[in-house]
């Protein structure tokens, strides 16, 4: 996706931390949290922060060591706030009288007078011995050393006014926001005896409020007593995001977060929601991102800085089966790039890499598999490792028996079969099949060999070079034989195919075939018409030859087993040699799945047609387990054209024991009859349930 260039949106300086390295180490398979931005550090300021109204009370103890009366009704005590506190909020508050004389006390024009400044410190070095003397001494001073500060802040002092102004003492010219700050306060109340502790907590809530950088409480003694004032600075109006480091954000997402906050005071906790809605939308996507620091510039504008892990490297490392430990592999590790939809230079994403590891264990030459991110040293991208495990490249395996159901040939009653298996030829993942089957009356001899995707292709095309020999009964098309004696079909065939994906779930098939095939009595010998005297073969030869165009797309949902599915083939012969063939076959199948409660409805439909010359065995056969149940393969009838619908319904019984109702319907639609050598005798329509 690209940069998000356009997003010119435009924060008191207020940053947070770039992704920690450390996490993406220790939790690879996670992306980092959703933190509550600045309620994560305001609470971890204010929870330490102490407002030092008992300031004021010193005051008072140091105008009265300079014969200054003190005001009457106000208990004064020294103690030592909180100094171990790891982020102090101090406020130094000071008392002036208007005098005619520095030195009299006689001539006071005006009450006293108080003033705080706030401000946030960070702890000091452990303090000198020295030092330590000094607070011993001021400890003692105040006549009371032995007096804690917890102690201290339960001293009341009775406050006769409560305002708020700005920090310089003057109205708010916003009444809302003053509102706000009155709304906030919870204990400081005219007329109200107060403990330090109970101020401490309501500048806190005027700072949670979220519409306000700062907040002072200055003490006034005044004629009618002491007026408790909360010098508050408001936030600035928002008036627009400049969004940094966002490559994969979409610019309308931050659009639609902060519209609703054009013109308006910045309020630091809806501030916290946007950001937190911010790292969700990466969270949600697996994605390795979050907000990294956020500015309040002058003017309003608000500064998004956002940290996205980008991949810098992917690395293969080759596990061994027994001991885990790294070891040399077959396969070339560019054979597995190639199979990843991450890529360097993109913001990692956890869901994509799980894909990854899907499509890779899906290659069928690995038994594990999985990717692990490590940060890419200060760069704040990462790194991919991938770890897989190899399974054994390919082997041997055979099985066989004796049949009493040949009695005639070299090898009567023999059956079983052989195969030879690579999965992993030249470390490319192109896979070699050799296997031989022999059954009563079947048997086939095959090699394949696959490579999935063609070197140099970037459309991910597989080619796969098939020849085979097979024998197949040929009781499908043209029935049995007076006497039980067999009829089979021998078929020698070559070609390629080409294949490869079109659109998600969609495939393409594209080949060209050649086919050299015809009819065999019981003991292998060439016939060119059955019992019946019908033609066996198109072209009047023993074997029919012909060259097919095979075209074929598929549609797949989820793969479920009650998931969409969809296939249309078609086949036509090129006549390239005055003897092969010339016809068209179109065949189709689709499928439907669909859950009623804990039961499953699937229904099905098929249908074929052929035109032109073909031989009698390519025509469609109805009935068996793939058409209509409860027949044998070709029981039901054969045709030029076919129509095969099936309905059926599953339904859990107990445990792993299930239920199905099922009804079958095929038929040849009236076209048997123009199939060379099928038996007159069978029905063109049946239906199974």
């Amino acid at each position: 996706m690209p940069q998000n260039e356009s997003v010119r949106f435009t924060s008191s300086l207020l940053k947070i931390p770039s992704l920690p390295s450390q996490q993406l180490k220790k939790q690879p398979s996670h992306p980092p949290p959703p933190l509550p931005f600045f309620s994560h550090i305001l609470n971890s300021q204010l929870a330490n922060t102490v407002i030092s109204f008992t300031n004021f009370i010193d005051s008072l103890i140091t105008r009265s060591r300079l014969h200054v009366p003190r005001t009457p009704g106000i208990r004064i005590r020294r103690s030592n706030l909180f100094a171990n506190s790891p982020l102090t909020c101090l406020a130094s508050l000071t008392l002036t009288r208007s005098t005619d004389s520095a030195h009299s006390e006689s001539h006071i024009k005006s009450p006293i007078l108080c003033s705080a400044s706030l401000s946030l410190s960070q702890p000091a070095e452990p303090a000198a011995p020295g030092s330590e003397a000094l607070v011993t001494q001021q400890k003692g001073s105040g006549g009371g050393g032995a007096h804690s500060a917890s102690r201290h802040d339960e001293e009341r002092v009775l406050i006769s006014e409560v305002l708020v102004r700005n920090k310089d003492g003057e109205e708010l010219e916003r009444k809302d926001l003053e509102a706000e700050a009155v709304a906030a306060l919870k204990a400081c109340r005219a007329n109200s005896a107060l403990t330090v502790r109970e101020v401490q907590e309501d500048v806190h809530r005027i700072i949670d409020s979220g519409y306000f950088c700062s907040c002072m409480p200055v003490a006034v003694d005044t004629r009618d007593g002491i007026r408790l004032v909360f010098q508050v600075e408001p936030n600035q109006e928002f008036h627009g995001l400049v969004c940094e480091g966002a490559s994969v954000l979409p610019a309308k997402f931050l659009e639609d977060a902060f519209r609703d906050g054009y013109g308006k005071v910045v309020n630091i906790r809806h501030l916290d929601d946007v950001i937190t809605s911010i790292n969700g939308w990466y969270m949600e996507r697996g994605l390795f991102g979050l907000v990294s620091g956020v500015e309040i510039l002058s003017g309003g504008i608000i500064r998004l800085q956002v940290a996205e892990a980008e991949v810098n490297n992917i690395s293969i490392r080759f596990l061994d089966r027994k001991t885990g430990e790294p070891t040399k592999g077959k396969t070339k590790p560019e054979t597995i790039l190639r199979q990843l939809t991450t890529k360097k230079g993109q913001v990692y994403s956890m869901l994509q890499g799980k894909r990854d590891v899907d499509t890779v264990l899906t290659m069928g030459i690995m038994e594990d598999v999985s990717i692990i991110p490590q940060p890419a040293g200060d760069t704040g991208k990462v790194d991919l490792v991938m770890n897989v495990v190899e399974r054994p490249s390919g082997g041997f395996s055979a099985g066989g028996g004796i049949s009493s159901g040949i009695t005639s040939g070299p090898l009567s009653g023999l059956i079983g079969s052989f195969t030879y298996s690579h999965r992993n030829v030249f470390g490319r993942n192109q896979k070699l099949n050799i296997s031989l089957e022999r059954g009563q009356i079947d048997s086939i001899f095959r090699i394949n060999y696959t490579d999935p995707w063609i070197q140099g292709d970037d459309k991910r095309t597989s080619r796969t070079i098939m020849v085979q020999n097979s024998r197949t009964p040929g009781n499908l098309v043209h029935g049995n034989q007076p006497g039980n004696t067999s009829l089979t079909i021998g078929r020698v065939i070559a070609g390629v195919e080409f294949s490869r994906p079109l659109r998600p779930k969609w495939s393409g098939t594209a080949g060209l075939i050649f086919q050299h095939a015809g009819a065999r009595d019981e003991k292998g010998n060439p016939i060119i018409k059955d019992h019946y005297s019908s033609p066996l073969t198109a072209s009047g030869k023993t074997h029919d030859d012909m060259l097919l165009a095979k075209f074929e797309s598929v549609y797949t949902g989820s793969g479920d087993h009650g998931s969409s599915m969809f296939v249309l083939n078609v086949e036509q012969g090129l006549p390239l040699w005055p003897e092969w063939l010339f016809f068209n076959r179109v065949n189709a199948r689709a499928r439907k799945g669909i859950e009623i409660g804990p039961a499953l409805f699937l229904v099905s439909l098929s249908g074929g047609h052929v035109v032109g010359n073909f031989s009698p065995h390519e025509a469609f056969a109805i009935g068996g387990t793939n058409s209509v149940r409860g027949y044998e393969e070709g029981a039901v009838g054969s045709g030029r054209s076919y129509s095969v619908g099936s309905g059926e319904i599953s339904f859990p019984v107990l445990g792993p024991v299930e239920g199905v109702l099922f009804a079958d319907y095929g038929t040849d639609l009236g076209s048997g009859p123009t199939v060379p050598g099928r038996d007159k005798d069978w029905k063109c329509a049946s239906s199974r349930s």
